[in-house]
């Protein structure tokens, strides 16, 4: 795992009650050839509709399942009638920060929580066609 030694604790993540999560928040699994690529869970919370988490198996990345689980995740915050998405990321994790700007995520906050420095961005949602 790259990211303990640069964020110097497991991210937030590997932290996360994965039993409860698929019991109260919206769990997607993506798929390929019979393995598990990658995962999404989206949130509701008193901010609006949040990216909670995407991860996409080492071993399925750059072929375009993350890609489709964040497009996934816009599309279901448009249906529930959110005219924006929510992220939030650590701030060591650079990647993260760039890859997310180019996708149109803009840094609206930074917070120290669960013992983790997370920058919070969110992307304005184009209306549906």
């Amino acid at each position: 795992m790259p990211w303990v030694p640069r964020i110097g604790q497991k991210p937030g993540p590997l932290l996360q009650d994965y039993a409860r999560q698929i019991e109260t928040e919206h769990v997607v699994v993506a798929e390929l050839d019979g393995e598990i690529a990658g995962i999404l869970v989206l949130s509701l919370t008193h901010e609006g509709f949040l990216l909670d988490n995407v991860a996409v198996s080492p071993a399925h990345q750059g072929c375009g399942v993350g890609r489709a689980l964040l497009v996934y995740a816009e599309e279901q915050a448009r249906a529930q009638g959110f005219s924006a998405i929510h992220l939030y990321t650590h701030e060591g994790m650079a990647e993260n920060l760039v890859l997310y700007a180019k996708l149109g995520y803009v840094e609206f906050d930074r917070r120290f929580e669960f013992g983790l420095r997370r920058v919070y961005m969110r992307k304005v949602l184009a209306p549906a066609d």
